[in-house]
C-alpha cells in the first residue's frame, strides 16, 4: 500500500464525498439488518403457535403482515442508500481519476527531453491510461466494497452474538464458530494478493511493450509497407501478443482461486451453523429455530462482502502496481524548471560564451566550447554537416536542454534565470522534422497563435509559399490533416509548419533546415518572404544550403561541435575552407540541371 499513499490528497479533497459514501454505507447496513431480525422472529412467532395451538391465529397473521410490510420498506431504503452510497464513492472515484490523468498529462508537458528519450510512447500511454484506470478501481470499487465489507462485518457480528438475550454466551459461542474459518480466509488472501500483485506487475509491463510495438508500427506504416515487411512484422506482433496472453493467462489463474475460496468457507460456516445450531436446538440451549434461521441469513449477508475481499484484494494489488508505474516519473523532477515567474520582455540579443553540451543518453559530445552573438533583428545561419551540434543550438536557445558548461543569455539575462514560459513565448521554432496535429490545416497554423484572424491565417501561409496548394485542396484550409500530417507531401508540411511560426509574430525565429524538402526556386520564395517578416526579428536559420545562408547577417560554420569558420558569405567564399567548397559543389549541382 506504500504505493498508493500518493493519492491520499485526493482522499483528502473529495473527503465530503468520502465521509457521505461512509454514513450511507452504515445506515444502509443498518436497514438491511431488519430482514434476518423480523424473518427470524417470525418463525419464531409460527413456531410457537404450532407449538402451543392456542395462540390467536388473527394476530400471528397481522404480526407476520406487519413483518413482511416492514421487510419491504426497510429493503427499498437499504436499496436507495446503497443507490447514494455508489453515487458518492464512485463518483468520487471518476473525480480522481480526472484529477490523475490531469496531473499525468502535465507531468508528461513538462518532463525534459532526456525522459522522452528514455521512455517509449506506448508504455507511456499505457500508464495514463490503463494505469490510471486500475487505479480508478481502487479508489472507487475497492474502497467502496472495503466499507462496506468492514461496517457490514461489524454491524453482523454484533447482531449475531445479541441474537440470544435470554442467554448471551450461546449466542457468542455461535458467532464464534461461525466465524471461526475466517482467519484461514485472511491467510489464503494475503498469499493469493502477493501472488497477484507479482502477475499484475509483469503483465502490465508487458501490454506496455505490446502498445509501445503497436504505436510504432502504426506511426511507421509507410516504411513497412516500402519495404514489404508485413508479413515479418506481424510475426513479432504475434509473438508479443501469445507472451500477452500468457501473462494474462497466468494471472487469471491466480485471480481464479478466490472464487471458490469464498464459497467453500462461506459453506463451511453455513454447514456450522446448521449443525451447532441444531445440537442446541436439541439440548435447549436455543429456545426457537428463528434464532438459527437469523444465523443462516446473517451468514449470507457476509457471502458477498467476503467474496469481494478476494476481487477487492485484487484490485489493490492491481492498482498498487500499476501506481507504482505512474509514480516512477510523477516523482522525476525535470532538469529544466521555471525559476523566475516575473514578466520580462526579449529583445533577442543572443549569446553564447564557451558553450559546451554532452548528452546524457549517448555520452556524444555535440558541441564543444563555442561561442557567438547574435543582435536584435540580425540574421544568422548555420551551416554544417550531420551531427555537428547546428540543431543542438536551436534546442540549446529554447532550453530544451541545458549547456553542460559554458552560458548562454539573451539580453543579458542567463536562460536559467530568464522566465522560461516568456522565453519560448518569445520565439517562433520550426523544426527539422515537421509535426503536425490531426486537425484542420487552418487549426495547425493557428498553433502558433490561438486568436488568429482567418486573414492572419493566409497571410502567412502565403509568405510560406503554401497558400496557392491549400486552395487546390477540396475544403481548403479546413482539410483534416492525417496523423502527424500525412495528408500533405514533405515539402507542404515543412511551410505549413513556417506559416505557423510567422502568425506567432516571434521576437526570435529559429529555422532548424526547414526547407530542405522544397525546391530551390520555392526555397528564394520563401526566404525573400522571411527576409521582410523577420526585418526586426533575430533569426537563425540552420541549413545545409549555401543557397539558405548567404543573405545572413553572418555564418558560422560547425564541424564536430566546434566553430571552424564564420563571416559573411563574400568573406567565406573568398576563403578556403568548408564554406567555399560546398557553394562551389552546389553551384556545379545546380548547373548540372
Amino acid at each position: 500500500m506504500k504505493e498508493l499513499r500518493y493519492l491520499n490528497p485526493y482522499f483528502a479533497k473529495y473527503k465530503y464525498h468520502f465521509l457521505l459514501g461512509i454514513m450511507t454505507t452504515i445506515a444502509a447496513q443498518i436497514f438491511s439488518l431488519y430482514t434476518p431480525e423480523l424473518i427470524g422472529n417470525s418463525i419464531a412467532e409460527i413456531e410457537n403457535y404450532i407449538k402451543s395451538g392456542s395462540a390467536n391465529p388473527e394476530f400471528v397473521k397481522n404480526l407476520l403482515f406487519k413483518n413482511i410490510v416492514t421487510i419491504l420498506i426497510t429493503t427499498l431504503i437499504a436499496a436507495i442508500l446503497t443507490f447514494l452510497m455508489r453515487q458518492t464513492l464512485i463518483v468520487m472515484s471518476r473525480h480522481v481519476e480526472y484529477d490523475l490523468k490531469n496531473e499525468v498529462f502535465k507531468k508528461y508537458e513538462y518532463l525534459t527531453q532526456n525522459f522522452y528519450k528514455q521512455n517509449r510512447t506506448g508504455d507511456l500511454m499505457n500508464r495514463i491510461s490503463e494505469d490510471v484506470g486500475r487505479v480508478r478501481m481502487y479508489v472507487g470499487p475497492a474502497v467502496m466494497y472495503t466499507i462496506n465489507t468492514v461496517i457490514r462485518f461489524a454491524v453482523v457480528i454484533y447482531y449475531m452474538c445479541h441474537t440470544t438475550p435470554e442467554d448471551p454466551a450461546v449466542g457468542m459461542k455461535l458467532t464464534f464458530f461461525t466465524i471461526l474459518p475466517l482467519p484461514l480466509l485472511a491467510y489464503f488472501i494475503f498469499k493469493l494478493s502477493t501472488k497477484i500483485n507479482q502477475k499484475s506487475t509483469i503483465f502490465q509491463q508487458n501490454l506496455s511493450a505490446l502498445s509501445s510495438y503497436s504505436q510504432e508500427i502504426f506511426s511507421g506504416i509507410r516504411v513497412i509497407k516500402a519495404y514489404s515487411i508485413e508479413d515479418k512484422k506481424q510475426e513479432d506482433f504475434e509473438k508479443l501478443s501469445m507472451e500477452s496472453n500468457e501473462k494474462s493467462l497466468q494471472l487469471a489463474k491466480v485471480q481464479a482461486y478466490f472464487g471458490p475460496l469464498m464459497l467453500l468457507l462461506i459453506g463451511t460456516s453455513n454447514l456450522l451453523v446448521v449443525i451447532l445450531g441444531g445440537m442446541m436446538y436439541i439440548n435447549g440451549s436455543i429456545q426457537n429455530i428463528g434464532v438459527i434461521a437469523k444465523f443462516v441469513l446473517y451468514i449470507n449477508m457476509l457471502v458477498w462482502p467476503v467474496a469481494s475481499i478476494g476481487w477487492v484484494s485484487s484490485l489493490i494489488q492491481e492498482a498498487e502496481a500499476s501506481q507504482k508505474r505512474i509514480n516512477e516519473f510523477l516523482k522525476i523532477e525535470p532538469e529544466i524548471q521555471n525559476e523566475n515567474f516575473s514578466p520580462m520582455d526579449f529583445k533577442g540579443n543572443i549569446t553564447f560564451e564557451n558553450v559546451s553540451l554532452t548528452y546524457e543518453d549517448t555520452h556524444i559530445k555535440a558541441l564543444d566550447n563555442i561561442s557567438f552573438s547574435v543582435k536584435t533583428g540580425e540574421t544568422l545561419a548555420i551551416i554544417g554537416g550531420t551531427g555537428s551540434g547546428k540543431s543542438t543550438i536551436i534546442s540549446l536557445i529554447s532550453r530544451l536542454y541545458d549547456p553542460t558548461s559554458g552560458v548562454i543569455s539573451i539580453d543579458g539575462i542567463k536562460l536559467p534565470e530568464a522566465n522560461l514560459q516568456r522565453l519560448r513565448d518569445s520565439i517562433g521554432v520550426v523544426p527539422q522534422e515537421a509535426f503536425l496535429f490531426s486537425d484542420t490545416i487552418k487549426n495547425n497554423i493557428k498553433f502558433g497563435k490561438e486568436n488568429a484572424t482567418d486573414e492572419e491565417v493566409i497571410n502567412s501561409a502565403k509568405n510560406a509559399a503554401v497558400h496557392d496548394n491549400i486552395i487546390d485542396f477540396k475544403d481548403q484550409y479546413e482539410t483534416i490533416l492525417g496523423e502527424r500530417g500525412i495528408t500533405l507531401s514533405g515539402g507542404q508540411k515543412q511551410r505549413v509548419s513556417i506559416a505557423r511560426a510567422i502568425i506567432k509574430n516571434p521576437e526570435i525565429l529559429l529555422l532548424d533546415d526547414c526547407l530542405s524538402a522544397v525546391d530551390t526556386e520555392t526555397e528564394e520564395a520563401i526566404l525573400n518572404n522571411l527576409e521582410s517578416v523577420s526585418k526586426d526579428k533575430t533569426t537563425l536559420i540552420v541549413s545545409h544550403r549555401v543557397s539558405s545562408a548567404k543573405n545572413a547577417d553572418k555564418i558560422i560554420i560547425l564541424e564536430q561541435g566546434k566553430i571552424i569558420q564564420e563571416g559573411t558569405h563574400n568573406q567565406l567564399v573568398n576563403q578556403e575552407g568548408y564554406y567555399k567548397e560546398l557553394y562551389l559543389k552546389q553551384i556545379a549541382e545546380k548547373e548540372m540541371l
